[in-house]
């Protein structure tokens, strides 16, 4: 993967992150969020995949059900965000692909091979964003910073 970054001014940060073939997207863009120290970051991204694997959480159970896609695939939709967690910064991507005869499949990413290529933006916030355990569904979910209570009110009305 090669990086470039396009903008940097008051605290945010935009780079161009270019995935080659054979690149693994996951493992790169946790690897980018680490050696940036990341806490808060939107991710986008086109391109294609060798093959994925995309993970579907089952309410129910409580867990992620794995679907592998073994074939060529194009990018038609690649969102998601970096927060920080007591063991660093997490990366969190939900992908929508496109199969040969037009078929779409949509889920979070486990994993993702490029072929040819993978084009991201990472837009880095100056906020921080934390994910915490969540009892109820048993997942690490971003929480943001408590407002104060008058805001809160004046917002709601």
């Amino acid at each position: 993967m090669r990086s470039q970054i396009l903008q940097e001014a008051h605290g945010t940060r935009t780079f161009a992150l270019v995935f080659e073939s054979g690149d693994e997207m996951v493992a790169g863009l946790r690897d980018f969020a680490r050696r940036h120290d990341l806490s808060a970051a939107q991710i986008t991204g086109i391109g294609a995949f060798s093959d994925v694997v995309l993970k579907y959480f089952d309410w129910e159970k409580k867990e992620y059900e794995e679907i592998s896609v073994r074939e060529q695939v194009e990018v038609a939709s690649l969102l998601g965000d970096v927060a920080a967690s007591a063991d660093g910064p997490v990366v969190h991507i939900h992908l929508v692909i496109g199969k040969r005869d037009g078929s779409a499949m949509a889920g979070d990413v486990a994993e993702a091979h490029v072929r040819p290529t993978l084009e991201v933006v990472l837009t880095e916030t100056p906020g921080h964003l934390r994910r915490q355990h969540d009892p109820e569904s048993g997942l690490a979910l971003i929480r943001p910073s408590a407002e104060k209570p008058a805001d809160a009110t004046k917002r709601d009305r």
